[in-house]
């Protein structure tokens, strides 16, 4: 099916190009295992990186982020007080590490992103609620992404988790994104919002949805790489990511080998379908 654009300008997807989506969706979800699978005391971040490199093409994808706006690497791996956008390199990482794994794939020319934060050990109390309030508000975001909705919906959904879930500094200035034949296109997803304001939501729509959620103050700031954005105050960060397909039965997360089936049904919310 040819690739349909509304007036707005958002890019509406047919069963077609959701299925690509999904083959993307699965080679992301794939690469994540792998990288987590991987991550321990003493590996460099330059080294899980080539994880995920290996595990993509070997798919016959290829690395959405390597490249991009010169981006140089395949993955963004953020640790500590990096909250999104880390370089790997020559950082060896450490037992205690809150490590963010951020990871995106074109297959066929169709995107998939997500990303996924671990502790190397045992987390703290502190950083276990942490990371619990961070992937409970994306999967709120997500179960709030529904045709005939507005994406105000999406944004209140994950603020009000989030901030309910306890103390965290929620990040204002860095969002989700809608996704297809482009890694990043509009509409703009943020974190906070009012429910019932905003563009509509339409059957084809594919969102990016991704909170970051702080252990304490929400200010942040990116360093002179012009990449790595850090919290002002030094505290750990966590982000959770899944790209998600609007259908007419409801949300399908392309990016989660059970299109999202288990944490959806505990919300009781359906999951969508594909089509034909």
């Amino acid at each position: 099916m040819p690739l349909r654009r509304r007036k707005d300008a958002f890019e509406i997807k047919g069963p077609e190009q959701l299925a690509l989506m999904r083959r993307a969706g699965l080679v992301v979800a794939d690469a994540l295992e792998a990288m987590v699978e991987a991550a321990r005391p003493g590996l460099t971040t330059r080294e899980l990186d080539a994880v995920a490199e290996r595990v993509i093409r070997a798919a016959g994808a290829v690395p959405s982020f390597l490249g991009y706006h010169g981006f140089p690497a395949t993955t963004c791996l953020s640790v500590g007080d990096e909250v999104v956008h880390g370089i790997p390199g020559d950082r060896v990482l450490q037992e205690g590490d809150v490590l963010s794994l951020d990871c995106g794939a074109i297959f066929q020319g169709w995107h998939g992103d997500s990303a996924v934060t671990v502790v190397l050990g045992e987390p703290g109390t502190e950083v276990a609620a942490l990371l619990r309030a961070t992937e409970d508000a994306m999967w709120a975001g997500i179960a709030a992404a529904r045709v005939g909705g507005r994406l105000g919906d999406v944004s209140a959904a994950v603020e009000t988790a989030a901030r309910g879930a306890g103390p965290f500094g929620v990040v204002e200035g860095y969002g989700g994104h809608g996704i297809g034949s482009a890694m990043h296109m509009d509409p703009h997803v943020p974190n906070v919002g009012r429910p019932g304001r905003g563009p509509a939501l339409v059957e084809g729509m594919a969102l990016a949805i991704e909170p970051m959620l702080v252990l304490g103050d929400a200010e942040v700031h990116e360093l002179d790489d012009g990449w790595t954005v850090v919290t002002d105050d030094g505290s750990p960060a966590a982000h959770f990511e899944h790209s998600v397909a609007l259908t007419a039965d409801g949300p399908w997360v392309l990016t989660a080998r059970d299109g999202g089936a288990a944490r959806l049904g505990a919300l009781g919310v359906a999951v969508g379908s594909l089509g034909a």
